[in-house]
């Protein structure tokens, strides 16, 4: 987009998310769901594709931009990012890097228009490394020659599944190799919802972001065309589920910002106008002392995810710069959580004010996209690797 584009479209999506979707995040919560009328909203200001080329209907948003966006998503309740999150980032961008041109025609303006995209990556025993993958893909026709008159028959389960009780379509990953532990023979598939043999659980019961939805996802003998490998090769999966969760990160890392700003602005907002023996809370200055923590992580934490974003885009730095960014952010929002909670005092244990809401969903920022530990270790053999 251009930068004047871009600038209008933020400014739209600053004045829903505190107009339109911050007034009803009681609801959200008690209904543990987006309410209808938001979903279209999204849809009309092309929420559902606004990272998806702008040729397929998106609107074509670089991480830079993305990060932007993301600031103002997580000013409110996570869910509202999470129903068109996968679309933009983790799901969309496998078909994006390494669909095959009717793959994209098929898929992506509709993704655009408000389908919904499911990243089925996570395993019982495959999670921030996904090399205990098991989920099988079997190829049930010649081996050599033309793939016509054939089919993959999956069979699999998988755990945590991001948007699966509403998907469309899910970014299905499985072995096609003979390998059965490790990173090589993994593929990804394109299978819709409502095919035979697919199986979504019960929603998950989670101790905070109501509203995002997630659950396992069962594949029984699911039988899909070679048309449903992306790309139209094996063993490319393990690399590209990569590549979309490094960018992923830093999408999270900017949440994570946008949340800490929103505990920030509803902490300074309490201390000045509560008052405890006949003053403003704010005046005493251990109060002062957590709000300026706050502050500074939001302040430190915004940079960050600009430069990462910013050397993402570039091409400059795709290994150190995101699980830094989402290493720092998600431990910070955490802490900022904390201490929202401690500003606010009894209130902030209350169901129903803000800051308690983001003590529960700041948890899981730290786990999702790959744990602390997981970034810890990109890190630290980044590091090596370049010094060897």
């Amino acid at each position: 987009m251009d930068s004047a584009d871009f600038r209008a479209v933020l400014d739209a999506v600053r004045r829903f998310v505190r107009e339109g979707v911050v007034p009803r995040e009681d609801e959200i919560e008690a209904g543990d769901a987006i309410p209808e009328d938001i979903r279209r909203k999204a849809v009309a200001m092309g929420l559902f594709g606004y990272t998806l080329p702008e040729e397929y209907g998106g609107l074509g948003a670089s991480l830079y931009e993305d990060v932007q966006l993301a600031f103002e998503f997580g000013y409110t309740t996570p869910a509202f990012r999470s129903m068109f999150g996968t679309n933009n980032g983790i799901a969309g961008k496998v078909l994006v890097n390494a669909g095959t041109e009717e793959q994209k025609k098929h898929w992506l303006p509709r993704l655009a228009a408000g389908a919904v995209a499911s990243f089925a990556l996570t395993e019982a025993e495959a999670g921030s490394d996904p090399s205990g993958l098991t989920t099988q893909a079997v190829w049930n026709g010649q081996v050599s020659g033309p793939r016509d008159g054939g089919e993959y028959v999956i069979s699999g389960a998988k755990r945590f599944i991001t948007n699966a009780p509403i998907a469309d379509v899910f970014v299905v990953f499985a072995r096609t190799g003979p390998e059965r532990r490790g990173t090589q023979g993994i593929s990804v598939f394109l299978v819709e919802a409502d095919r035979p043999g697919v199986t979504v659980g019960p929603k998950d019961h989670k101790t905070g972001q109501a509203g995002a939805w997630t659950a396992e996802v069962f594949f029984d003998q699911v039988r899909v065309p070679y048309s449903a490998l992306v790309g139209g090769m094996e063993g490319a999966g393990f690399g590209e589920a990569m590549k979309s969760l490094v960018r992923g990160r830093v999408h999270i890392a900017a949440m994570c910002v946008g949340m800490a700003q929103r505990i920030l602005d509803e902490s300074v907002a309490h201390a000045a106008s509560n008052k405890q023996g006949g003053r403003p809370i704010g005046e005493f200055q251990l109060v002062q002392a957590m709000l300026a923590e706050i502050q500074t992580g939001v302040y430190a934490g915004r940079a960050m995810v600009l430069e990462a974003a910013r050397k993402y885009d570039s091409g400059e730095d795709r290994r150190i710069g995101p699980s830094a960014a989402k290493l720092f952010c998600s431990e910070m929002v955490s802490r900022v959580a904390d201490l929202g909670v401690q500003i606010h005092g009894g209130m902030g244990y209350m169901r129903g004010v803000a800051v308690e809401r983001c003590f529960r969903d700041a948890r899981l920022f730290r786990i999702y996209e790959g744990t602390s530990e997981i970034q810890k270790l990109i890190i630290g053999r980044a590091l090596l690797k370049d010094a060897a």
